[in-house]
């Protein structure tokens, strides 16, 4: 089922996102998530193809959004970055994609990888949304988008003109970053909005619930934090359980208002944490149950 459906159907999507397994952590890691992970309550399950997009992730992607489909049953988003990857390989990815049919496609520049020279043939994720438009039109395509825009972006008005020209592309719906102030969200819908980009935007949200863990955040995507979430990890820096809790509670809030404001999806980065998951989702899955009867 295309996601586009998804919002037909309902007044709120609920998704979760997984990653492949890093190069230092077992295989078995993702599928005993995924054996879990399965019985949380969501539309779809997007599958990253991890930082850099290495080879073996790359086809980890497919194959893990391929049980997802098959044996578990859930509605997978295959992950598809164009930065490190030639026009020949990327036709290999899609074969293999639409041979195991996944309909649903994340498509990313994806990140810069030091060690790995960037191929020329797409430079941009437009460029990949028009050219599996144009070759592969049984895809649907989804795209990213940055509340706080892309750090590599000249301006935040620059970012809305390249994300109107993704979606004029061919992109459905898209997902947003991770964010912690939705009043920034809240801005930035209403920006994208003026500009004609009409498609659904899921709210990204990800439960923080180690010092470290938000340290490596504002590191990799610039998240900016407000002061009530800075008070929070300040006081319960020292008590491991308090600040998850606290980091629940925080996320939990955030999406209760956002639904609250007419946001029409919200996409939770699990980490791969099952309980986060699972503890995030009961505390509102009764609320979204309400807005979808």
């Amino acid at each position: 089922m295309y996601t586009t459906q998804l919002f037909k159907e309902k007044k709120i999507v609920y998704s979760l996102e997984v990653f492949p397994p890093k190069k230092s952590s077992s295989v078995d890691t993702i599928y005993n998530t995924l054996s879990e992970i399965r019985y949380v309550p969501c539309d779809f399950i997007s599958v990253t193809c991890g930082a850099g997009g290495s080879e073996a992730q790359k086809n980890k992607t497919c194959e893990i959004a391929s049980l997802i489909k098959s044996e578990y049953k859930k509605e997978p988003v295959a992950h598809l970055t164009c930065v490190n990857t030639s026009k020949d390989e990327l036709i290999v990815q899609l074969e293999d994609l639409k041979k195991n049919g996944i309909e649903n496609i994340l498509a990313l520049r994806g990140d810069r990888n030091p060690d790995i020279e960037p191929k020329n043939d797409f430079k941009y994720a437009s460029e990949l949304v028009e050219f599996i438009k144009l070759n592969y039109p049984e895809f649907n395509l989804i795209g990213a988008c940055y509340p706080e825009y892309h750090q590599e972006s000249a301006s935040p008005e620059q970012d809305i003109k390249n994300l109107k020209h993704k979606v004029d592309a061919g992109v459905s719906h898209l997902l947003s970053q991770l964010f912690f102030d939705n009043e920034i969200f809240y801005r930035f819908v209403e920006k994208t909005q003026k500009a004609g980009i009409n498609v659904p935007i899921e709210a990204g949200i990800m439960p923080i619930t180690t010092k470290s863990q938000i340290e490596h955040t504002i590191t990799m995507c610039g998240a900016s934090v407000p002061a009530r979430l800075a008070k929070m990890f300040s006081r319960y820096a020292d008590s491991p359980i308090a600040l998850r809790d606290a980091g629940i509670y925080y996320a939990t809030e955030q999406i209760m208002d956002l639904i609250s404001n007419g946001v029409r999806g919200i996409h939770l980065y699990t980490m791969n944490n099952v309980r986060l998951a699972e503890r995030v989702t009961d505390n509102v899955k009764n609320i979204i149950l309400c807005h979808n009867r």
